[in-house]
Formats: structure tokens, C-alpha cells, sequence
């Protein structure tokens, strides 16, 4: 293996703003800690978190890097003390950050490492963790989805989105989703949806409505919030579940509890980032175990848009803003 060199680069933010803001810099490889390994990145996620502590809005959990980025794929190049036998150096791995992604090496705890899927080559998988545990974390751990349900997730061609519909349909749920172009709700479809609503042109939850009748949705993956949550709560079937894990339309919302109760909703939510690393660790076994086996098998796929140098982190962020992309945005090192 390549001996590891005192300096690396990374991207650096200027000043909070927009994409501009990024810049290449270049500071010292950081040490791997006890129970952590260092990765030389090979390629990194870009994601929404990403844009808001750029734009200031979204500072990095207490201790962990202020870099950007919160998913890699790589080769392990250093052990840190205390790390089990598990992993060795030369390992192809990827894995979830709580941040320092977009460098050429970054220290994660191991147990937040993954081994590569069979069949996912280094760079696409870059694209799996946060989407992978995520929807793992909010789905599944616990159950929230199963079998025959009626599913809906809100943004189905966003990373999150592709990849929530993969494994929805993988696990015998009915899937449905929106998206903003008919290109994307086509490519919804593709990926397993039942049906896919365009958003722009089409009432999407009197679409809903009708497709879900007469029994509703038994489960609701939401990124929107706002004015979404009432329509999300009148869609929703007897003993639905409501989950939430980003509110693009707001934070705020009101509800008739009456229609919680009579319905006996769960509705519930969770980050990831700010979560322990035996936690995020216990989260990564899960998913090794129970989707790993879906994509050797070809269930379940990485949908990847656009991959850019390390050096342009800007155009890949103004590409994530502009809503153009289908699927997971990378940043790679050569």
C-alpha cells in the first residue's frame, strides 16, 4: 500500500455561503484515534446535510470533523489502537461519517466502516451508507414497514429516495412516490414503485388517495414536512406510521390529536449524524446483514447521477441544488 503522506487536500469552506464557498485547501492527514481506522478516500457522497453546513445551518456533532461529508468508500490505510481484528490495512471498505468526507483521508470509527457489496464496485459504493442505514434506521429498526403494506416516500429520486423504494419493493411492500418530472416518476417505476405522482402537475395527494383506497397508507417516508403533515395524516390508514426525516416545506405544523387518536398513528422521526458510533455501528451490521445480500443479488443498486473530482465539490453542489439529478451525487479522488 501507498505509505501515507504528512499532507492532504481537502475542501474547505470559506466562509458560510453558497457554492463558491468551497475552496481546495490542503492540512495535515488526520490520526486515526483508539477503535478508529483511517480510509484513503477513493469517493464521497455529497448530501443535502452537506449544502446546509456549507450555507452555516448545520454545524458538525461535538468532536467530529468540521470537513464536509458524511460517506466514503476507500481502502483502509492506518489502524488506530484498540481496533478488533475485523478489519486489516488494504481493506476495501465504505463508510458513515459524521463528517470529513470530501478529503484524501478521513478517520472513522470502525465499526462504521461496511465491507464493499458483492458486485458494487469502490466508487459506487460511496452512495450506499447514508441512504442505506437511513432508511434502514427509520423502516426497519424498528419495524415500521412489512410485507403487503402500502408505502409512500415522499422525493423518490433523490438518494434517499431510490434507494427507500429499492428496498421497500425488495421486502414486498406496495411502493408508491412523487417526484418533479415525469422522466423522474418514470424512473420510479423502474426502480419498483407501484406508482409515481408528479408533483408539479398532478394533486398528488388526491392521487394518493385514490391509489391507497379504501384502505390507505400504512406507512409514509416524509423529507417535506410543512404543509405536507396534514395531508400525510389524512392519507394515512388506521395504525399508520408517519415517519420524518427532513422538513424542506418547515418544521412547524399543527395537528387535530383527535384524528391521531381515533387512527392510533405513530408518527415519529430521527437524524442520523448526531447519533452515538455504537449506535450508527449496530446500525451498519444490520444493514451488512440484511441488505448486502440484496444487492449481490441485484435487488438493490446504487442509483448514482453525476461523479465529480474532488476539485469541483462547487458544480456538484450547484447540481444537488438545481433538483436536476436523479439518485446520489459523488465527489472521487484519483
Amino acid at each position: 500500500m501507498t505509505a501515507v503522506p504528512e499532507l492532504m487536500r481537502f475542501i474547505d469552506i470559506a466562509a458560510p455561503g453558497g457554492p463558491e464557498a468551497l475552496r481546495l485547501a490542503t492540512k495535515p492527514v488526520p490520526q486515526p484515534g483508539t477503535g478508529e481506522v483511517l480510509v484513503r478516500v477513493q469517493a464521497a457522497g455529497v448530501n443535502r446535510a452537506d449544502l446546509m453546513q456549507r450555507q452555516g445551518h448545520y454545524p458538525p456533532p461535538p468532536g467530529a470533523s468540521p470537513i464536509l461529508g458524511m460517506e466514503v468508500s476507500g481502502h483502509i490505510a492506518e489502524l488506530g489502537a484498540g481496533t478488533t481484528s475485523r478489519w486489516q490495512v488494504g481493506n476495501a471498505v465504505c463508510a458513515l461519517l459524521a463528517g470529513g468526507g470530501y478529503a484524501e483521508y478521513c478517520a472513522v470509527p470502525e465499526g462504521q466502516c461496511l465491507r464493499v457489496p458483492a458486485g458494487i464496485s469502490l466508487r459506487q459504493a460511496a452512495a450506499i451508507p447514508e441512504a442505506a442505514i437511513t432508511v434502514w434506521a427509520n423502516l426497519f429498526e424498528p419495524r415500521r414497514l412489512f410485507a403487503g403494506n402500502r408505502f409512500l416516500v415522499q422525493g423518490g429520486s433523490s438518494g434517499i429516495g431510490t434507494m427507500a423504494i429499492q428496498i421497500a419493493h425488495a421486502f414486498g411492500a406496495r411502493v408508491a412516490t412523487t417526484a418533479g418530472t415525469y422522466t423522474k416518476c418514470s424512473f420510479c417505476l423502474d426502480l419498483g414503485a407501484e406508482t409515481a405522482i408528479n408533483y408539479r402537475t398532478q394533486d398528488w395527494a388526491t392521487e394518493l388517495a385514490h391509489w391507497a383506497q379504501p384502505h390507505g397508507i400504512d406507512a409514509i417516508l416524509d423529507m417535506v414536512g410543512g404543509d405536507y403533515f396534514p395531508k400525510h395524516i389524512d392519507l394515512l390508514a388506521t395504525g399508520g406510521r408517519l415517519v420524518h426525516i427532513a422538513y424542506s416545506h418547515g418544521s412547524q405544523v399543527t395537528v387535530d390529536l383527535r384524528t391521531i387518536m381515533t387512527k392510533r398513528l405513530l408518527i415519529t422521526g430521527s437524524t442520523l449524524r448526531a447519533r452515538g458510533v455504537a449506535e450508527k455501528s449496530s446500525l451498519a451490521r444490520a444493514v451488512e446483514q440484511n441488505l448486502w445480500p440484496l444487492f449481490a443479488s441485484g435487488q438493490l443498486q446504487p442509483v448514482i447521477d453525476t461523479s465529480f473530482p474532488l476539485e469541483l465539490a462547487a458544480d456538484a453542489h450547484r447540481l444537488m441544488e438545481s433538483g436536476r439529478h436523479i439518485g446520489k451525487i459523488l465527489l472521487y479522488i484519483d
